[in-house]
């Protein structure tokens, strides 16, 4: 396999729309499956499944299942997981920074 673009590589493992929101939410604690659901209402229990399946594969993720009943099951950062953490505070922060500007720049111009 070709390594390729670090950044790309990067991206493929916590792009896309909720898989850095997952990893954000992860940096406080552990997380239980409708802990995350109460975080990202608008993120579908599939999605949410997915998300957290391929985050466990890639070795970002711990899933942790208790054996009772009703089960329990928590996820957690794994120690490699947590090395994205200074990266995923530098994106909160720069999107606190810059969001305001950029949404602005993009609300349409009102017509006179």
């Amino acid at each position: 396999m070709a390594e390729g673009c670090p950044v790309e590589f990067t991206l493929d493992l916590i792009g896309g729309k909720w898989k850095g929101i997952v990893l954000y939410h992860l940096i406080d604690g552990t997380k239980r499956f409708n802990e995350f659901r109460r975080i990202c209402p608008s993120m579908t229990q599939r999605m949410l499944t997915l998300q957290l399946r391929e985050l466990e594969t890639d070795g970002l993720i711990h899933r942790e299942v208790y054996r009772q009943v009703p089960p329990k099951v928590e996820y957690s950062l794994t120690p490699l997981g947590r090395t994205l953490v200074p990266l995923i505070l530098q994106m909160k922060a720069w999107g606190e920074t810059h969001q305001k500007d950029i949404l602005a720049k993009k609300m349409p111009v009102e017509q006179g």
